[in-house]
């Protein structure tokens, strides 16, 4: 066992909510199971695998939401931006902000939750620099980290709040952009690597449905096994490898 697995069993944390996780896992490792080993004792042998798989869908669950954050985000600072050019204290305009929010994407949404929590603290008399402070980190999300950062500075030199949410709207619409544009030019390979990935099954499914035995030498011997553990070996180093072009972060 490496040192890197080793981290990763003593990290393993699941939660409650993690159940469609290991499910997809098991999934998974029953098709492993059936179309490299044909044996249910692979399939235990093999679920170790579960947990660098959580980590996996754990990180991309994170991205996800953090990119969804991010957009919701532009448009909720957008809201607290026309609120104070209307009159209204930075502190009440992210108030009206939640209000706008609500109709924008639902009561249930990202930013929802995370404006609400910032309302709560500010009747609790926490300072805004914080409450945002602590959105940016749990977030994840630079663009609300930054925004935090900035927002705290401006608030201690006294700047020009205003214009600076303008600008930071700006800046976080343009990286927005950028991200679209590449999530367009990607989705075709994407695409691609996902129908590469599931062409070695439909193979082994369809030789064994119209020949029935010809595989049968691979299964339930010391060399067979050998040459499907290479073959599963194989396909999940490209699988890896195709991950990590795709995956562009901006």
């Amino acid at each position: 066992m490496t040192e890197s697995f080793r981290r990763l069993v003593r990290n393993f944390r699941p939660e409650i909510g993690d159940w469609p996780i290991f499910l997809k896992g098991c999934g998974i490792l029953a098709l492993f199971a059936w179309f490299f080993y044909r044996s249910l004792l692979a399939g235990i042998l093999l679920s170790p695998l579960l947990i660098p798989f959580y980590f996996k869908e754990k990180k991309e669950l994170k991205r996800k939401h953090s990119r969804e954050l991010g957009i919701q985000f532009r448009d909720a600072i957008l809201s607290v931006s026309t609120n104070q050019r209307a009159g209204y204290s930075v502190e009440n305009a992210f108030g009206e902000a939640l209000s706008d929010m609500v109709l924008l994407y639902g009561k249930n949404s990202l930013i929802v939750r995370e404006l609400t929590r910032i309302v709560k603290g500010l009747k609790n008399n926490v300072t805004l620099e914080k409450l945002l402070n602590d959105l940016g980190e749990r977030s994840g999300n630079p663009d609300v980290e930054e925004f935090a950062q900035v927002f705290a500075v401006a608030k201690r030199s006294g700047g020009n709040m205003t214009q600076m949410i303008a600008d930071t709207v700006g800046v976080i619409g343009e990286r927005l952009t950028v991200e679209n544009e590449i999530d367009v030019l990607l989705s075709a390979k994407r695409m691609e690597a996902r129908i590469m990935d599931v062409v070695p099954f439909f193979i082994i499914g369809y030789v064994g449905l119209t020949s029935p035995g010809f595989f049968d030498v691979l299964y339930h011997n010391l060399t067979g096994i050998a040459v499907m553990s290479g073959c599963l070996g194989v396909w999940l180093f490209a699988w890896l490898l195709s991950e990590k072009i795709i995956a562009v972060e901006v």
